[in-house]
């Protein structure tokens, strides 16, 4: 149930950038938004990880801004998937990233289950 939520999440937050930034640019329809969804929920469940463990010096070094580093070649990984994605420009991706990391924040606290 975690990995759906995840996904509509992550497909809520793809919308909200190519909404939000001009240079996000998303010409597909609404499965098409759904399956880079998918696929942006499992590079971040199988590619994150490893990612973040090779490059565990240099986000101790930046205080942790080097996941946004990271993130970034992520979004850049997710158009090179998806043919109707395109992101033009390094702003745009900081910019994307931040939006996507902010809505599954939200989401994620919102949905999370209360350890009582």
């Amino acid at each position: 149930m975690r990995f759906i939520i995840q996904i509509l999440t992550n497909t809520l937050a793809l919308f909200v950038a190519d909404y939000l930034l001009q240079n996000f640019i998303f010409e597909g329809d609404i499965l098409t938004l759904v399956i880079a969804g998918l696929i942006l929920g499992l590079i971040n469940f199988f590619v994150k990880p490893i990612l973040k463990l090779v490059s565990a010096p240099l986000i101790l070094l930046s205080l942790g801004l080097f996941t946004l580093v990271i993130n970034m070649g992520l979004l850049w990984l997710l158009e090179y998937l998806i043919p109707e994605l395109t992101i033009n420009g390094f702003f745009t991706y900081f910019w994307a990233t931040l939006i996507i990391a902010a809505i599954n924040i939200v989401v994620g606290t919102k949905t999370r289950k209360k350890k009582d």
